[in-house]
Order: structure tokens, then C-alpha cells, then sequence
């Protein structure tokens, strides 16, 4: 069994307390100061009666303090539920609930969803993003296990909370198996943490890998504006960039702009979509090291994929399996397919989450047996390759997030002026794809376009809205009355 996260990250740190190890605003604090910072966090929670098995909401940036506290919550037992703040503000209410947190930590630019977070009952505190200065106010919620660390919220394609619970062995054994797999951390290595934490991709590979391994990071509230990122990444001297296909075209145009490439870089992670073979080779070219591509969901602690070594990669694949999980393809029937068959890839071993949090139902959807339904199709080369062919779901993805089509055709069809909706993504060489939204209005009355993205944004996350509204007589089907959205594009 592999030692909680909070344990093996002290022990670490405390090893060269003066070493650095966190660079942020243009500043690098040592190991003993961050693990100072967790200590007054810890003190803070244990002061505000926090307990173990409980959870705390982050709905803030990258930053030292959501480092900390989560340290900290993993010290006194609980777990965190990192949460997308740039959510709607529904979908972000709905999640809060569902976690039963209790409280949720946010930062000065957030302040006004405070009152309307505090109106559900849930206490909300501002915080600064390197500092923890008072109590927090609590409310009574239930204690579950105290092995759950971090709770990740992924959009269902009905809109409902579909939350993954990851455990501290889930977690370790993701980290083990991709230090062990792809072998290339050194002492001097510094990992960019500028992928949203509340991804789980971000957070494994930008903040808590470099964590557990006593490993320098950058430390990022945001990528953007892209000019803030490229300096951070020359000036600290950054080795290793955990990124979003969006963030490679990005950082490959700075750098073809005239933006310099630090010696120190020695690779770039691609995840959490799909890298163009096309993006992957200019900006390796551009960047003069190599781009690797990798494969992970959520329900797998992020990675399940990776090439075999930074020269051991091959065309339009995502690499092979970490130790930690292993992987069969199946048929329809839900039979085992031979080497070289695609078909749905199921997952089992001590990274992928046993169940989904507080949902039986769909728990006993895609679980079978111990294994994983990822329904991603892929399939495996003689030399054990992963490649994926598509998709069994109906997801779009959007700079690296996942949006569910149907999520946002619910959205459309609450308007009164619609009567019919189907969501689709279209491709873009930067975003990888974008929301398109074909609609059918209702009773003839058509409604601007720009009125629909409005009422999208009230209710979802910013990259779930619609960027393009084309409006249609009917919607074409198949004989059994399904909407066949591939018609849609050729019509």
C-alpha cells in the first residue's frame, strides 16, 4: 500500500528544507517555506474544527495557498474538491451540494459569488492566493473515508455532477508509474504548473508530481496572457511543460515570434486532447526538443499512456501502458478482441478510482468486474501502441476540456425560442475544436444568436457555449428517430 500523499511530500521537503522550490511572481520560496505555509494552513482548518473525512472546496487558480491547504486537508484526513471556478453558476451550486463540502475557499476576484455561495447554506471565504490569515467558519457535513484525497468534477451528459473520487494510492501509483515509465526526471528539473489544478491533468502532472518527487515548479495562476507565461518559463528556468494541445500551438508561435527558448527546456507533455501529428512536428521543430503525446481520463488519475522514452514514439499514437493499469479492447458484445481490433477500451489497476462519488448508478454503468468502460475506441499494435479511433460518447473537446454535447443541447432547449437543438464541434487548428449549435426554432420565431450565447453563459462554463448558431428547418433522422448530426454538416 503506498504512503499517503501528505506523508511522503513532508518527508521529502525536509530532506533540504533551504532548497527552492516553488518559483511564483518572479519569486522562488524554499521547501521550508511552503511547508511553513502548510502548517498555518493546517493550524487554520484544525482551529475552525475541520475533521477528517471531510472535504473542503478550492474554487480558486494555481497558487502556493491551494497548494498548501490541500496538504494540509490531506494532514488532518479530509480530502479536497478541486473545482473549475469559471463554471456557471449553477452547474458550480449543483457541485458544492453534491460534494457536501464543508466550506469552500475562493480569492478577491471571485468575491461576488460569495453571498450567493453563502445563500445555499455552504460558508464561502476569500483568501489570498499566498496567504491563509484567518479562520475559517465550517458547517457540519459527513465524514467518509479518510483514503480519498482529491474529488474532480467532469460535466455528465445530462448536466448532472459527475464526480471522481481518487484516492492518495490511486494518485502515488499514477505518479510512480509515469516517473517509472518514461524515465527522464532529473535533480534540476522545473515542471510548469500553468494548467488549470482543477484539471486533473494540470494537477497530477503540473502540481502534484513535482510534489511528491521534491521537484521544482512554476507556479502560474493562468497561462495567459501568453507573453506572462513565456517569461515565466525563461526566467525560471523551465525543463518540463505539462500542456493542452492549445498550449503548444501558443507557446510555438511565441517562440516563431521571436519569444526566446530557455537551454533549460527539455520537453513538452501533451494531454487531455487529441495533438494535431501536424502541431506536434512544427512545434517540435520550433521549440528544438521533443513534443510527446500521452493518454489518461479522469476515472485513471490522469495518465494511462505515455511513449516508452523521449525518442521511443510513433505516428498517431499515445504511447503504452504505465505499469499501474493494464488495458483490454472489447467488442460490442463485450467480448475481448484480439491484438489490432478496435474496439472499446476497458481499464483496470491501483491509479483507475473504483467508483464514481455518490452515484451508484452510473457506477454500475461503467464498471464491470474490477474493469473500467472508458468508452474511448481504440486499439493496440503488435508492440503494445495505444491508438485511439473515437469516441462512444458524444464529447467535444474544447482547449484541452471536455464538453458534453448533450449538456449544452439541454441548455438551448430550456430557451423558449428554441425548439429543437443538436450540438456539435468543429474543428480549429489552435482550440482543437469549437461548440457549433444547430437550431430549430420554435414556432418560427428565431432568436438572435447573440442572445443564445448569452443565455449559454448564464448557465455554463465559458468553453461549453456555442461559438457559431446556425439555424435549421428540421433536424435529419434515422429510421428509428435519432437526430444524425453527420447529415447536418453535409447539408
Amino acid at each position: 500500500m503506498a504512503s499517503r500523499l501528505d506523508i511522503v511530500i513532508r518527508d521529502n521537503l525536509n530532506r533540504l528544507p533551504n532548497e527552492p522550490f516553488i518559483w511564483w511572481q518572479r519569486t522562488w520560496w524554499s521547501r521550508a517555506a511552503f511547508l511553513e505555509l502548510v502548517g498555518e494552513c493546517e493550524k487554520r482548518l484544525a482551529a475552525s474544527n475541520f475533521k477528517k473525512g471531510q472535504r473542503i472546496a478550492l474554487l480558486m487558480p494555481n497558487s502556493p495557498v491551494m497548494l498548501a491547504t490541500a496538504v494540509a486537508v490531506w494532514r488532518l484526513g479530509g480530502a479536497v474538491a478541486l473545482i473549475d471556478f469559471r463554471s456557471g453558476y449553477a452547474p458550480l451550486i449543483k457541485q458544492l451540494c453534491h460534494a457536501d463540502v464543508f466550506a469552500a475557499l475562493t480569492y478577491r476576484s471571485l468575491g461576488d459569488i460569495v453571498p450567493l455561495i453563502s445563500e445555499e447554506g455552504i460558508p464561502c471565504v476569500v483568501m489570498n492566493l499566498d496567504t491563509l490569515d484567518d479562520n475559517i467558519p465550517g458547517r457540519p457535513c459527513s465524514q467518509e473515508s479518510e483514503d480519498t484525497a482529491v474529488i474532480f468534477y467532469t460535466s455528465g451528459t445530462t448536466g448532472e455532477p459527475k464526480a471522481v473520487p481518487l484516492t492518495h494510492d490511486n494518485l502515488m501509483a499514477c505518479i510512480e508509474g509515469c516517473v517509472e515509465h518514461i524515465d527522464m526526471l532529473g535533480e534540476d528539473d522545473v515542471f510548469l504548473n500553468a494548467l488549470p489544478n482543477s484539471n486533473v491533468f494540470g494537477f497530477l502532472c503540473g502540481a502534484l508530481l513535482p510534489l511528491v518527487k521534491a521537484t521544482r515548479q512554476a507556479v502560474l495562476a493562468s497561462f495567459m496572457p501568453v507573453s506572462a507565461a513565456m517569461d515565466a518559463i525563461k526566467h525560471a528556468e523551465v525543463s518540463i511543460i505539462p500542456a493542452v494541445p492549445t498550449m503548444v500551438a501558443m507557446i510555438a508561435s511565441a517562440v516563431s515570434h521571436g519569444a526566446p527558448v530557455p537551454s533549460s527546456l527539455r520537453c513538452v507533455l501533451s494531454g487531455a486532447d487529441r495533438l494535431s501529428p501536424d502541431i506536434a512536428r512544427r512545434a517540435s521543430k520550433i521549440l528544438g526538443v521533443p513534443v510527446l503525446q500521452g493518454y489518461g481520463l479522469t476515472e485513471a488519475s490522469s495518465v494511462v499512456t505515455l511513449p516508452p522514452s523521449m525518442s521511443e514514439t510513433k505516428d498517431d499514437s499515445v504511447g503504452t501502458l504505465l505499469s499501474c493499469v493494464e488495458a483490454k479492447v472489447c467488442g460490442d458484445g463485450g467480448e475481448e478482441l484480439p491484438c489490432g481490433s478496435e474496439g472499446t477500451l476497458w481499464l483496470r489497476g491501483s491509479s483507475v478510482a473504483s467508483c464514481y462519488y455518490h452515484n451508484e448508478a452510473l457506477t454500475a454503468e461503467r464498471y464491470r468486474d474490477g474493469w473500467f468502460n472508458t468508452c474511448d475506441i481504440a486499439r493496440f499494435d503488435e508492440d503494445g501502441y495505444l491508438y485511439l479511433v473515437g469516441r462512444t460518447s458524444d464529447v467535444i473537446f474544447v482547449g484541452g476540456f471536455k464538453v458534453y454535447a448533450r449538456e449544452v443541447e439541454n441548455v438551448l432547449e430550456e430557451h423558449p425560442q428554441v425548439k429543437e437543438a443538436a450540438v456539435v464541434g468543429v474543428p480549429r487548428s489552435i482550440s482543437g475544436e469549437i461548440v457549433k449549435a444547430y437550431i430549430v426554432p420554435a414556432d418560427g420565431e428565431k432568436p438572435q444568436p447573440r442572445a443564445l450565447m448569452e443565455y449559454c453563459k448564464k448557465k455554463l462554463a465559458y468553453y461549453k457555449v456555442p461559438r457559431i448558431i446556425e439555424f435549421v428547418t428540421e433536424m435529419p433522422r434515422s429510421e428509428t428517430g435519432e437526430i444524425v448530426k453527420r447529415k447536418l454538416f453535409k447539408d
